[in-house]
């Protein structure tokens, strides 16, 4: 394992222009070496995420007007430490570790998809045993997202939330931590995905041509494909709708309250998430694994659609 020495190299998978697949190529970059406040994590598994694409694509240049090829994306890590910072504590050499690089947030400086990266303490989590890199590299961007979007919805056991996307990593975190807290769940699913989406907790599945504004009114809506405008119209007037993207306008006249979140860092939350599915109580699916050197084929298979788990790049 390289020791993060100024002669060591270690293998990226980047974007060398905005475009398709194709502009994903491996590289190499310096090991990163630890600053005073940052660790070093040796990473052994990266989620391809949407926001992956959307920054391939230069669909987030209107966010991140100053991001330029060549960068290496990617949010999603599993690992383990090989480098502390001399003022870090809370983690050693040789932890074994998931986290989630807040990587709109940081306008894209580090990414996931490399060998290493050299991160923020506050990104990381313990990764228990019993969950290996590969299933633990799809919990950090997904299931926080899920937990802060529930937490903004705020709802009470009994309430009644619907999800869209359930058959996807948000959706499905979502109505297993929403179903947990006492919420009634109803979800929209793709085909041939209603059997797990029923054993996530959803009192009934919907299918995706449903018709929102038919449906007898829900308390909240958590949109993670998302459809906008159309979903929201089967939320009660005074309710909440969150979104895992921007939408189009929405009117507010029905008392409606919107909100699109950023997932932010939360440490003690993505502890307690990974906790939860080390023993089972928080279940994930992985499609496909494939080696770094193959990210513009990890990106064309998302991008296809139809998918059923994540899609994740291994070092190894």
């Amino acid at each position: 394992m390289p020791t993060g020495t100024d002669t060591d190299t270690m293998r990226v998978c980047e974007v060398t222009a905005f475009g398709g697949p194709d502009v994903l190529r491996e590289s190499s970059r310096p090991w990163p070496v630890a600053a005073p406040h940052e660790v070093v994590v040796t990473i052994a598994a990266a989620t391809v995420n949407p926001s992956d694409i959307a920054a391939r694509s230069g669909a987030h240049r209107a966010r991140l007007p100053e991001l330029q090829p060549p960068f290496v994306p990617g949010w999603d890590l599993a690992g383990v430490v090989t480098d502390v910072g001399a003022q870090t504590s809370g983690f050693t050499v040789g932890d074994p570790v998931l986290g989630m690089i807040p990587w709109i947030r940081i306008s894209g400086r580090v990414g996931s998809y490399a060998q290493a990266a050299a991160v923020q303490p506050d990104w990381l989590a313990p990764r228990p045993d019993g969950l290996d890199e590969v299933t633990g590299a799809t919990i950090p961007l997904n299931a926080l997202t899920a937990r802060q979007a529930l937490d903004l919805i705020g709802g009470p056991p009994g309430s009644t939330l619907l999800v869209t996307g359930a058959s996807g990593a948000v959706g499905g975190f979502a109505m297993q931590l929403a179903a947990q807290a006492g919420l009634r769940v109803l979800a929209v699913a793709s085909p041939g995905d209603e059997e797990w989406v029923s054993g996530l907790g959803a009192i009934e599945v919907l299918p995706r041509d449903v018709d929102f504004a038919a449906l007898a009114p829900v308390d909240a809506l958590l949109d993670a494909v998302p459809i906008g405008a159309r979903a929201a119209a089967a939320v009660r007037s005074g309710g909440v709708a969150v979104f895992t993207r921007r939408v189009g306008e929405i009117d507010p006249a029905n008392g409606l309250r919107i909100e699109t979140p950023l997932a932010h860092s939360d440490p003690d939350a993505l502890a307690e998430l990974a906790r939860m599915a080390a023993d089972g109580r928080l279940r994930t699916r992985v499609a496909r694994t494939l080696d770094l050197a193959d990210g513009a084929e990890a990106h064309r298979l998302v991008e296809h659609g139809g998918v059923r788990g994540k899609v994740v790049l291994t070092t190894t």
